[in-house]
């Protein structure tokens, strides 16, 4: 018999399940907060939901100088010479801290249950999702928050998500598509999914 990689039809099938194998289902009505702690009130919150719906995110506002008020407004840390110019989501300005002169493409999703801190000279390309909580898949399904760093000159290239815990090192790239789940080293450039080391970016 052949191996199952040889036959298309079997190579996609779900594994049989082993003497003893559990495969329960998690009851979603009992997952919790975990380690999530809102920073702001339910107010703030609200507040800061219409406004990231109605101006943050609005295609027909090219300012980037009113989205970097209204984002210092409800707490965030943003230095000099940024540009957001475009549509983007930010789920908690009081969690973003961004150096100087960085650049945000359209649609970048910030989502930022913990701490997002990003560097100087940083540029994040459009349909990047930065996430910095997800849920514990084989317990109870609580909410889990780590903080995310991008340290000064990385670029996130298109469509890439970058997930909670992690650190990008100094003037790293990170190519499209891709799916960043552990650190990455300075200066290197990355790829795939899971993201993996291509090359150096600066050649000798």
């Amino acid at each position: 018999m052949g191996n199952i990689a040889d036959d298309p039809r079997l190579a996609c099938a779900p594994p049989t399940e082993s003497a003893g194998a559990e495969h329960r289902v998690i009851d979603l009505s009992l997952a919790g907060k975990g380690n999530y702690r809102a920073g702001r009130g339910a107010l703030v919150e609200l507040i800061w939901f219409v406004v990231e719906a109605c101006v943050i995110n609005n295609k027909l506002l090219p300012l980037s100088s009113v989205r970097v008020a209204l984002l210092r407004l409800f707490g965030a840390r943003i230095g000099t010479g940024c540009r957001f110019v475009h549509p983007l989501r930010v789920k908690a300005p009081w969690n973003l801290e961004v150096g100087d002169k960085c650049w945000f493409g359209v649609d970048v999703w910030i989502y930022n249950q913990a701490p997002i801190r990003i560097g100087s000279n940083v540029c994040i390309s459009q349909g990047t999702f930065l996430t910095a909580g997800s849920h514990d898949m084989s317990t109870t399904m609580d909410l889990r928050v780590a903080p995310i760093v991008i340290e000064d000159g990385v670029w996130i290239t298109s469509k890439c998500v970058v997930q909670m815990g992690v650190t990008i090192g100094r003037s790293a790239v990170v190519t499209p598509l891709s799916v960043v789940h552990r650190s990455l080293e300075a200066g290197g450039v990355y790829g795939g999914n899971p993201c993996r080391f291509l090359r150096k970016r600066f050649l000798p």
